[in-house]
């Protein structure tokens, strides 16, 4: 299966577009409505990190399949100006720019996997995957 959504991020209307690639794809993949809603979010809060923080980057949306099982992989890049303390940020309530400080930890629990890459100076990409639970 395997196929790659890229979603470039440099206006807010991105994220919109993001989010909504995300519903498709997650629909198509006969998520349920509620893990919907979590990759949906997932992703609007990656692409707004990007925005709001990188100035510009990419949402690359990937389905998942290795017979066993599938999913969907959330990918955030950017070269933006990295995360000085991820630590820091997956903490609850941390925030920079005076919001909730639940983006990132948020994406952490809505997920199945979550990896955060980030070099201070050089950018950041964070993937979360969410698996198809079996009905």
């Amino acid at each position: 299966m395997n196929n790659l959504t890229v979603i470039r991020i440099q206006h807010e209307l991105d994220i919109v577009e993001a989010r909504q690639k995300g519903r498709e794809i997650s629909k198509k993949m006969a998520f349920g409505s509620v893990d919907q809603v979590r990759i949906t979010t997932a992703i609007s809060e990656l692409a707004r990190n990007i925005y709001l923080y990188a100035g510009s980057g990419e949402i690359t949306l990937e389905e998942l399949a290795d017979g066993h099982k599938a999913g969907i992989k959330v990918a955030a890049v950017d070269k933006g100006p990295g995360i000085a303390d991820i630590k820091k940020v997956l903490e609850d309530g941390y925030s920079t720019s005076g919001g909730l400080g639940a983006g990132i930890p948020g994406v952490k629990r809505l997920m199945d996997e979550f990896t955060i890459d980030s070099v201070f100076g050089e950018g950041t990409t964070i993937t979360a995957i969410k698996w198809l639970r079996k009905r």
